[in-house]
């Protein structure tokens, strides 16, 4: 694949994650406490990660975490 090919990285998306995080978790009824609970994270840390001030600071294995716990897919995760 050339350079120009390549995909450029989206910052969007991890705005586009945080939204969908607080979206499915507000559907399951769930406080930022318990999921932070379900995921073994601070609730520090998980309100760091739906707010769209705080940098890009999640890891894969975090968010694989947070849709388990969410019974979501990482795709409804990531669609806008």
């Amino acid at each position: 694949m050339k350079k120009a090919e390549q995909l450029v990285f989206d910052e969007d998306i991890y705005n586009t994650i945080r939204r969908n995080i607080k979206k499915y978790r507000n559907e399951k009824g769930l406080t930022s406490a318990q999921l932070a609970e379900m995921v073994d994270l601070s609730h520090d840390f998980i309100r760091q990660i739906q707010s769209e001030k705080a940098g890009y600071n999640f890891s894969v294995e975090t968010f694989y975490k947070i849709s388990v716990a969410l019974g979501v897919s990482l795709d409804q995760l990531v669609e806008k």
